[in-house]
């Protein structure tokens, strides 16, 4: 069993900057790719990044890319997602979840473990 736990979300204005942390607890020997989705009010849970932290690849939805940073330090069984020029739309309850998958996939189904979220809300 792994267990993620979010922090860093809050309030932030427009074009500024948030770090969302996710800390992975148990076995986390088993997982092998750490990734962040979001879901906004009356929308469905979208994907945003994920990375696998023993091949250091990356993916990202089109949405963040060149905005976001995702980063994972095995040491501490922790993954990062550095947000800059944060935009109103990027509004959400943002999700760790983990995957014994080997490829940063997108698909929520590929994720077996999820934290409980955190907020970001950007005004404008």
């Amino acid at each position: 069993q792994v267990h993620l736990v979010e922090s860093g979300g809050g309030l932030v204005q427009a074009g500024g900057s948030l770090r969302l942390s996710c800390a992975a607890v148990g076995r986390t020997s088993s997982v092998s790719v750490l990734g962040w989705f979001r879901q906004a009010p009356g929308k469905e849970r979208e994907f945003v990044a994920a990375v696998n932290w023993r091949l250091e690849s990356t993916n990202y939805a089109d949405s963040v890319k060149g905005r976001f940073t995702i980063s994972g330090d095995r040491t501490w069984n922790t993954v990062y997602l550095q947000m800059n020029s944060l935009k109103p739309e990027d509004t959400a309850v943002y999700y760790c979840a983990a995957s014994v998958a080997v490829f940063p996939t997108s698909r929520s189904g590929a994720y077996e473990y999820w934290g409980q979220g955190t907020q970001v809300s950007v005004s404008s």
